[in-house]
């Protein structure tokens, strides 16, 4: 996807038959399984499955010629790794120009390895990017929840919190404050869901820069430099490079 170009749902015109960009649209999903790179592109243009244009297609070819460049792009898992987790939560604000929902993402890492990832639209709208990064943040909490029970039932052990990053001052702000009031009222029940999780020691927040804040790939268009810092932050290789020369 053209990171300068904004996907909206009547950018184009209307595909006379919607089959084959639904079925693109179905691989492309099964792929982002193994690909964290494609997860926001491939789930923002699922969202034009009913009434897809031809910008929409052009869009998802351009994934598709993406993926045909790095055909051994995927994770990677190291032999000698530790079993300490880590995640990284960030989203938009409004991006979307049908609904003006915003996208969270999260990541998880065991170790050096990427082990979950997502790219959600929300399904309501944000009044803030505090808010929306807190939702956000909710979301990833929950995930660390799942996590740890997941460990623990493969038997390993995990005494500590898992840290989850955030580049979002005033979301880590309501985190730590007890107090409610009318700006966070309306988020109470996510606020508490963090809060708990907080006071359990399941998480420990700690702020990031957003130059830093890898889950940004998973909520909005990156130029092409970026996108590449990001994309070996996550931990995925290309199987293929060291044939080439690292070419």
């Amino acid at each position: 996807m053209d990171y300068n170009s904004k996907i909206h749902s009547t950018l184009g015109t209307p595909l006379s038959d919607s089959t084959s960009y639904r079925r693109l649209i179905g691989k492309l999903l099964y792929l982002t399984h193994t690909r964290p790179d494609i997860c926001f592109a491939v789930g923002c243009l699922s969202q034009f499955l009913s009434s897809p244009t031809t910008a929409h297609f052009q869009a998802a070819i351009r994934i598709l010629k993406y993926l045909k460049n790095s055909p051994g792009q995927g994770v990677f898992f190291p032999a000698h790794n530790s079993t300490i987790l880590k995640g990284y939560s960030d989203s938009d604000w409004a991006a979307c120009m049908d609904t003006r929902r915003s996208v969270s993402g999260w990541c998880f890492f065991l170790g050096e390895a990427l082990i979950s990832w997502k790219s959600k639209k929300r399904k309501t709208v944000s009044k803030s990017s505090s808010e929306a990064e807190y939702r956000a943040l909710a979301m990833a909490s929950c995930e660390a929840q799942w996590l740890l029970s997941l460990l623990m039932d493969l038997c390993i052990s995990h005494p500590q919190p898992v840290i989850i990053f955030c580049d979002n001052q005033s979301a880590l702000h309501i985190a730590s404050n007890p107090v409610f009031h009318e700006r966070t009222k309306h988020i109470e029940i996510d606020c508490h869901i963090v809060r708990e999780r907080l006071q359990n020691n399941v998480i420990h927040l700690l702020p990031i820069s957003t130059t830093l804040q890898v889950a940004d790939i998973f909520t909005k268009s990156l130029g092409p430099s970026l996108f590449r810092k990001f994309i070996s932050k996550l931990g995925t290789i290309n199987i293929f490079l060291p044939v080439c020369g690292g070419c």
